[in-house]
């Protein structure tokens, strides 16, 4: 397991509905989180490696995740410990334009567990490239989190849109798998 690394991807204030001013709340990030801090706490407990990954937009005009913003830090129930790493990104590709692949590859990572939000655009971004790079990849679907989305003037409810990319990413890409039988492989 030392080659396994934990991806928390996403896991902000903007995206919690009980957090007061979140600027893009999704369904479920409460239980997404706390499904993501058993994982969290089983690596840190056996000392192996956590990344955490967090999206900030470059300008004031973003919907959500502004520069500097409270709305933009981690959320503090999956707040990184020293000796974690942190990764700032700017696009849904988690790899794209930062040193996620450099900090993976200098801890010999191969294999990742995966948990954040949102299902349907950063996870999906984020697995899709982990795998093209060669890393196994497990996705916890009960510790990720989405939103409703419409298409054509219908609405899609998130968990809809949550289910339809577990489906896709499991058909070709990677495990896709409950917190609880991931956490046997820790």
């Amino acid at each position: 397991m030392a080659n396994t690394a934990l991806l928390l991807i996403d896991f902000q204030n903007d995206y919690f509905p009980t957090y007061e001013g979140a600027k893009w709340a999704l369904s479920g990030t409460e239980a997404a989180a706390a499904k993501a801090q058993v994982l969290l706490a089983q690596f840190r407990e056996k000392q192996l490696p956590v990344i955490h990954v967090r999206h900030e937009f470059p300008t004031e005009e973003a919907p959500f995740f502004l520069p500097n913003s409270d709305g933009a830090k981690i959320h503090q129930s999956l707040a990184p410990i020293d000796g974690e790493s942190v990764i700032q990104k700017q696009h849904a590709n988690s790899f794209r334009e930062t040193s996620l692949k450099a900090v993976l590859d200098e801890r010999n990572i191969d294999q990742l567990i995966i948990v954040g939000a949102m299902t349907h655009n950063c996870i999906d971004a984020v697995t899709r490239a982990a795998v093209d790079f060669g890393y196994d990849s497990h996705l916890a679907h009960d510790a990720c989190a989405t939103l409703d989305l419409t298409f054509e003037g219908e609405t899609v409810p998130a968990k809809h849109v949550h289910a339809a990319f577990m489906a896709a990413l499991q058909f070709g890409y990677c495990n896709v798998d409950s917190t609880e039988n991931l956490s046997k492989l820790i």
